[in-house]
């Protein structure tokens, strides 16, 4: 480096300045005067290894006390409360699910706002604490799985987000989509701080950015909410957005007003379980894709959902060890009923088709005419679509159509092949359903069953009526393969709508009881022959029969032979069904 300096300076002070900027620079210094160099330096040599006896100084000591106050959480009456309501708080509750995060981001947000080692705080309020602005982040390991991760600290203004935390959540959110890593949502909030709303609520980068983040992460990454609490107005949205919701019983609450809100603007009252708690959301709204017993249940709950899933869009779900079903293959035969309307259990027929212990079933409560399930067949992330003959005999209404066109767009969007396991009179029928979207929620369904390009299996168990085998991946939605079970009919409809529709004026005409009846069981057999599995294949509308003995392993072997298989939609900016 070269320095220049004025004429009239000695060469004392010359050597003097190349000494103290050589010293201070760690480089060789020149000093020029009249363009003649009048004195150099060289850096002072520095002995290695440095002195052993080095260590924390008082300033990083200080540091470490600050941080074991933020660690505190809110004030300690609030702290208090939390075993009282049954929920751990939120340091403990990172601890649980991952041990230690792997670091936090933003631990001192808002820091100034309240310490007494800031400047700008004469004298700390025990009641004003606001560690880490009641909002946590970071990166963690869960289930040997790299995540990011979100949680509130109730004891910090009821979990309510305010201008710094929500600066946090959406730099975690950023991040998120370049990392291609999974997020974790563990929420407990009671929405906007709202005497600090300026500057976070209505921002370009404030807290309506949430949700745009939450779309842009829809489908590029698995997002996973876990409610512990009542989660209120903007709060409720986050659950809503993700990918998988689990709420925990006694605990969590989702609502887009508070009891206190509605009875100001409805005059209703109303408690915060009836309004927006775990039963309202897993059998009504369907909102609660899981319902946990308790903390660890929730935990256990998110560590089973997520080895079906991958780190991001474009990757394959992993795969585990094979292991035998739980039931044999064997009986699937004497398990279905010959007659299309006597029921059985189609969880029955999963422990003889699916690998044991592997089935992961969503929504259970709501639309239950339909099953949603993860689940593996000889080791294979699969996402299964089943018709319940239990449950209004497997007809298709308004919910449990919804309900299966989400699950299907979810799987599509992280790779996860589809299993169709058809047994349905269709789409129901009457004035109740129509007032209700039947045909709104129907083209969802076949809309989601048309659009998805990941590998699809269809199974006509046995009936497989009116549109119900369209929107259960029938032959002509491009799955790779559609089996039937010898029990297996595709028809328009089933026999007693059929015979009452074209011939009940003829059999009416005949006088005779006896032979009304005979006449009237010839004709439905005869319906029944036109429409059963063995015609279908004979005509090449089904690829195969096969024995129900042998499904699992046709099932395994199809799914692997057509795992790299390769299927594209149509060019265009997207499709206009939501």
């Amino acid at each position: 480096m070269k320095v220049r300096i004025g004429e009239g300076a000695t060469t004392e002070e010359a050597h003097a300045i190349a000494t103290a900027l050589a010293e201070h620079l760690g480089d060789a210094v020149e000093v020029v005067a009249d363009g003649d160099v009048v004195a150099s330096a060289d850096p002072p040599e520095r002995a290695y290894p440095l002195e052993d006896d080095l260590g924390p100084t008082e300033r990083e000591e200080r540091l470490r006390e600050e941080l074991a106050d933020i660690y505190e959480g809110g004030p300690q009456k609030y702290r208090d409360r939390l075993a009282d309501q049954g929920k751990l708080f939120v340091r403990d509750r990172l601890e649980r699910w991952f041990g230690e995060p792997t670091f936090e981001d933003g631990r001192f947000a808002n820091f100034d706002a309240w310490h007494p080692n800031s400047p700008e705080v004469a004298e700390a309020d025990p009641d004003s604490r606001l560690p880490a602005d009641g909002l946590l982040t970071g990166a963690a390991e869960f289930e040997g799985r790299d995540v990011h991760f979100m949680a509130n600290d109730f004891t910090v203004k009821a979990g309510s987000m305010a201008r710094r935390g929500v600066e946090k959540f959406l730099r975690m959110q950023q991040r998120a989509l370049k990392s291609g890593r999974p997020v974790l949502y563990l929420m407990d909030s009671s929405g906007g701080r709202i005497d600090e709303q300026t500057g976070f609520f209505a921002n370009r980068e404030g807290i309506g950015k949430y949700y745009y983040n939450h779309s842009m992460l829809s489908g590029r990454v698995p997002q996973i909410c876990v409610l512990y609490g009542p989660c209120i107005a903007g709060a409720a949205y986050t659950p809503m957005f993700a990918d998988f919701t689990v709420m925990v019983e006694g605990m969590s609450a989702m609502a887009i007003a508070s009891p206190r809100m509605v009875e100001m603007v409805t005059g209703e009252e109303i408690s915060m379980d009836d309004l927006g708690g775990p039963a309202v959301h897993a059998r009504h709204s369907g909102s609660a894709d899981l319902v946990a017993r308790d903390e660890e249940h929730a935990r256990e709950l998110v560590a089973q959902l997520i080895t079906y899933l991958p780190d991001h869009a474009g990757e394959r779900p992993p795969q585990s060890d094979p292991t035998p079903p739980t039931y044999s293959p064997e009986g699937i035969d004497e398990l279905i009923p010959g007659s299309p309307t006597k029921p059985y259990d189609v969880h029955d027929l999963l422990d003889r088709v699916v690998d044991a212990e592997s089935l992961l079933e969503l929504r259970p409560e709501y639309g239950s005419e339909i099953v949603t399930a993860f689940a593996r067949i000889d080791g294979r992330p699969v996402g299964v679509v089943a018709n319940q003959p239990t449950q209004r005999s497997g007809a298709i209404f308004p919910d449990s159509a919804s309900k299966a066109a989400e699950f299907i767009w979810t799987c599509d969007a992280y790779e996860i092949p589809l299993l169709y396991l058809c047994d349905t009179p269709g789409f129901m029928a009457g004035s109740a359903v129509e007032k209700e979207g039947i045909l709104e929620q129907g083209k969802k369904f076949i809309y989601a069953t048309s659009s998805a390009t990941v590998p699809k299996q269809t199974v006509v168990v046995r009936k497989a009526y009116g549109a119900g085998i369209y929107a259960m991946g029938g032959p002509a939605y491009d799955p790779e393969s559609v089996i039937g079970l010898p029990s297996g009919e595709i028809g328009i409809m089933g026999p007693e709508a059929a015979i009452n529709a074209v011939y009940r004026n003829k059999l009416d005409d005949i006088e005779d009881d006896d032979e009304r009846a005979a006449r009237e069981r010839e004709l439905r057999e005869e319906y029944r022959r036109d429409i059963a599995v063995h015609r279908m294949a004979s005509e090449v509308v089904v690829d195969e029969v096969v024995p129900p003995s042998d499904l699992r392993a046709e099932l395994a072997a199809r799914f692997a032979f057509y795992e790299d298989v390769e299927k594209s939609l149509p060019e265009k900016k997207h499709g206009t069904v939501l």
